[in-house]
Formats: structure tokens, sequence, C-alpha cells
């Protein structure tokens, strides 16, 4: 990730408005138009854009992720690659050489904070991938749709509701997608679940649990990377700051915000802040000495509980501090029974020998092969091959290049990411105010209720 492009684009305080006490109240609090659709605007829900044969395709960063996601795309049949841009030379120099070996030609760009912006002018993507730290995505994501390119943005989508607002009206104003690139959706545990729940295997659904611990203090010995602008993200911001990798899935088992349930309400609470500052103090190979000076506010591991609104409840953990196993939960439960991850179990009545022992392992095995999601068996041999978090990344990649160029809707749309982001700074509100309930956006204005759920992909 990019130093340069750390120059702060709006505060968190923007948008962390008052919420009523109804969704309405929250709504008129959250962000400008938040009530009324933009002049012309038009709901994104199942929107299908023309299809285009080539897709030229742009990039802003190409740091440790971005770089990973040019060269992935430029292997991808239909993609044209017409820019990089990237404040640093090296890199973007380096991902050029990288996608030139596919036949691309891309202008590059580097040097000036702002040469993203001449290259949306003179390149005329048709589709715009960011990847650059999270108070950029907004700002980048807004100004790619004016300028008439689809925008893929890295998560979380944005960090404020403000933000998250503008985000839904400027696609909604432009026509242009905005997708939150949630890469853990095309996992292959995460598109068996939602096969076996779209088969009705769990019956009636219930509760889930979803989350990202990840032990990751470490980046702060990183050098110019990820640990180089999040630490002090960790040091003043209190919630859960990381929430859409766990909640993307089962958000999508649940079909929220498409036509089925919705998102009403969260309560969150955090840990101590120990962790962190711990490190910092002990390390001695720190990539900034600032670290040790930090006040880190941040709690060590953050639980926050989402009411939907048919009652269902959702846990959400978050905590990249504490030296643990890596987990995502990935848990859906139903009346029927259980699906679950870390490590892959499933407990179902009438599946499962005895519903009070998990199957694990080969017997979990077997039940996938029966189930095994179709987007999976086209394409998961290949995905694996192209790696990225075991094929996630580059399945994601595909199925976006591959809805562009056959007029599908998007597998996430801008709705979806404005509602999983929005966990962030709602969590925020809710640490801050001893766990008070915070309500959702309607980011759909109440058009959820007429979105198709996400269908199983052949």
């Amino acid at each position: 990730m990019r130093r340069g492009f750390l120059k702060t684009l709006g505060g968190l305080s923007a948008g962390l408005a008052a919420f009523g006490a109804t969704q309405v109240q929250a709504q008129g609090k959250a962000g400008a138009g938040a009530l009324t659709r933009p002049k012309g605007g038009k709901y994104m829900g199942d929107f299908i854009a023309p299809k285009l044969d080539k897709v030229k395709v742009a990039i802003i960063g190409v740091g440790a992720r971005g770089s990973g996601h040019a060269s992935q795309l430029a292997e991808i049949e239909g993609v044209q690659f017409v820019g990089i841009a990237d404040v640093v030379e090296a890199r973007a120099r380096k991902s050029e050489v990288a996608v030139a070996k596919f036949g691309h030609t891309p202008k590059v760009y580097f040097g000036d904070e702002n040469g993203w912006r001449t290259m949306l002018a003179e390149t005329k993507p048709d589709a715009v991938f960011i990847a650059t730290p999270w108070n950029t995505h907004a700002p980048m994501a807004i100004a790619s749709m004016k300028a008439g390119a689809h925008a893929f943005v890295e998560v979380p989508m944005a960090t404020t509701i403000k933000d998250l607002w503008e985000m839904v009206d400027t696609s909604e104003a432009t026509g242009r997608h905005c997708m939150m690139m949630e890469n853990v959706n095309y996992g292959r545990e995460e598109l068996l679940y939602l096969n076996m729940v779209r088969q009705g295997v769990l019956g009636d659904l219930l509760h889930a649990e979803a989350a990202y611990i990840h032990a990751l203090r470490f980046q702060m010995e990183n050098g110019d990377s990820t640990g180089s602008w999040r630490t002090f993200e960790y040091a003043k911001r209190n919630g859960n700051l990381y929430p859409t990798h766990g909640l993307g899935p089962v958000a999508q088992y649940m079909n929220l915000a498409r036509g089925e349930d919705n998102f009403g309400r969260i309560t969150s609470f955090s840990s101590p802040a120990k962790g962190r500052a711990a490190y910092a103090q002990k390390s001695t190979k720190l990539t900034s000495p600032k670290f040790k000076e930090l006040d880190f506010k941040g709690g060590d591991i953050n639980t926050s509980i989402i009411k939907t609104q048919l009652g269902r409840t959702i846990m959400v953990q978050w905590d990249e501090t504490t030296p643990r196993p890596y987990t995502r939960h990935n848990m859906i439960q139903g009346v029927n029974g259980v699906l679950a991850g870390f490590p892959n179990r499933i407990s179902v009545e009438g599946i499962t020998s005895n519903y009070h022992k998990w199957a694990e392992g080969k017997d979990w095995e077997a039940i996938a092969q029966k189930y095994e999601h179709p987007l999976y068996v086209r394409l998961g041999e290949l995905a694996t091959k192209m790696g990225g978090h075991g094929g996630m990344d580059f399945l994601m990649l595909y199925r976006i290049i591959e809805c562009l160029r056959n007029g599908e809707a998007l597998d996430q749309n801008v709705y979806e990411g404005a509602f999983w982001s929005a966990v962030g700074p709602l969590s925020e509100k809710s640490v801050a105010e001893d766990g008070s309930s915070q309500v959702f956006p309607d980011f759909t204005r109440g058009d959820w209720k007429r979105t198709h759920p996400l269908k199983i992909i052949a």
C-alpha cells in the first residue's frame, strides 16, 4: 500500500452523525441525499450494465494487494489494460512489466499523488480497480464513476457513513457499478455453504457468526506497506474496523438487503487496548519510531451483535492483535443444524449421522462433493492454480470481468458493500456510547425488498 496516498480526505467525525431511534431518522442524519434518490438516479440492486466486448481496465495502487490484482487481471480474456497509477515509480513499473507479459501496454502514472486523476481523464477506462488506504477509497471510487467507469474497491468500501452514502448516490446518479471486492465470498467453503443454504439444507435461518481474527501486529515492522498506515487507524479508532471478510458471506446466506431480510441494529463492545502498545514497546524493528509513542485507543478484540429486521442475529468479531490462530468463523445456523468453518465442520439432521458430533475431515469432504457450488465446479481448479488467497481472488476478478462482458448483474452490489462496511463506523459509535444500539441506515431506501437473492451461478 502507498504512503503517498495517506493524505487525509475527510475526518472520521464527519461520518459519525447522530442516529435517531428510527430508521428514517438514521437515514436523514447519516448523509446528504439519504432520504431521496438523486434526480435521474436509478436503483442499482439488480443493475446490469451494457455488455463490453473488451473491458478497458485501470488500477490505482499496485502495492502488495494491487500488484496481485494487476497480474491476475492481465491474464483474463477480454481485459485491455490501459492504465496503472501509483505514487512510487518502482511499484508502477513492476506492474507494467507484469501485465506486459500478456500483451498489455498501459500508460503508467507515478510520482504525483493525483496522478490517478490524470489517468482517468487520459485513458478513459471502463473499470477502475482501487487498492489503496481506506480513507482514499471513497474519493477515488466517486471520481472514477463520474469519469464514466465502474469502480471496484478494496475492503472496507469506506470508513464513514457520509462517504458510504456519497458512493451509493454517485453510483445511482451515474449508472455505474460500485462494488466492494469482498474476495472471501468466492472461497470454496463460502460458496459451498451458500449452495447448501439455497437448497434448504438448514431450513429457516436463525443465527450466524462472522469474524476476522488475524494476528497482524508484525505489520508494524513491514516498512512501507499495510502496517505503515493501518497502525494509525488502530490507534485512533475503537470498534470493528475490518468487518467484511466474515460478514459478507453470512449476509449473503441470509439474503440481507436482497428481498428476504435486511440489517436492523448493531450493538458493540471492545476489550481494553493492551496488545499493540505492548508489542510496539518490545519491538526493535518498528517501521516508525512514532509507533512507540501512540496512545492506542482501539480495543484488542471487538465483539458486535447485529439484529436483522426478521430478528435473526449475527455475532461479528475483529481482532488483529492477539496471538491466536486465524479464523473467520463462517458459521450459519438454522432449525435443522449448523455449517461452520475453521476447521470446516457440519452438523445437520438428516445429513450427518449424529447431530451431537461434527462431520469433519473426510466426512466433511464427502458432503462437500455432493453440494459443491457449480461456479467452483466450473472454475475452482483454474482459480486454485492462479492463486490469490487459495484462488478466491482470481475467481472474484474473473467473475467481475465475466459479468461486464456478458451483461450480468454483479455478484455484489453497491448496497451490500455499504451495509457490510457500515459496521465500522456504527460499531465505533456504539462502543463510544457503552454499547448503545445503533440503527443501520437503509442505503437502498426501501428497495432491498425488490432485489433478487444472489442466485447460484453455474
